[in-house]
């Protein structure tokens, strides 16, 4: 079995509920999205073997994965995930929730950007909603997506410029609907990756 993968590194979770913990990010080449505000590169890739991978990460002392891309589930089985579940590794997911996900992931985080309803129906149940959100984007409507304990509103940043206009229209939504929960992009902030 082999990957696409466009880049492995280690560093701080930036985002949303696992922010601040050290993890590996594994980035898969390839997206079936085209988000204007997106800011990966993640069109390159090298095919690299399940071998080859786990040969790169094992030179981090850390046990969390963070599979992310483009959009990680184009090409994760539940091969791959227990492959690296028997190494002993925990794997999270950032998922644009287009595609249904291989059992035995972690830690799910879902950031819908077309066709909400669908997504439950694909990924019932999620650990947190992450929303890219900029000046006069409507809130999402929770009713329509999965379950989860965490719904986040992230401003959209100008790469790694923050957008004050964006941060202040994030918070005065999240304080006229208190389910929701800021996620700022530390990573950016703090300049890291």
């Amino acid at each position: 079995m082999n990957l696409n993968v466009n880049e492995i590194f280690y560093s701080l979770q930036g985002e949303g509920g696992r922010t601040g913990q050290a993890s590996i990010f594994i980035r898969l080449a390839k997206c079936n999205l085209a988000c204007s505000f997106c800011d990966t590169d993640f069109e390159r890739g090298v095919k690299m073997s399940l071998e080859e991978v786990l040969k790169e990460i094992s030179q981090y002392g850390c046990k969390w994965i963070i599979w992310t891309g483009g959009e990680p589930a184009l090409q994760l089985t539940e091969a791959i995930i227990t492959f690296f579940k028997e190494a002993g590794f925990k794997q999270a997911i950032e998922t644009n929730g287009t595609r249904k996900l291989p059992t035995g992931i972690d830690y799910i985080t879902c950031s819908p950007k077309q066709n909400f309803e669908k997504v439950k129906e694909l990924i019932p149940r999620v650990d947190e909603l992450r929303f890219p959100i900029q000046k006069g984007d409507p809130l999402p409507n929770i009713d329509i997506l999965p379950k989860t304990t965490r719904y986040l509103l992230s401003p959209i940043f100008d790469n790694d410029r923050i957008i004050p206009e964006n941060v202040e229209y994030c918070i005065a939504l999240i304080k006229d609907n208190p389910v929701w929960a800021l996620s700022l992009q530390t990573h950016k902030l703090i300049g890291i990756r």
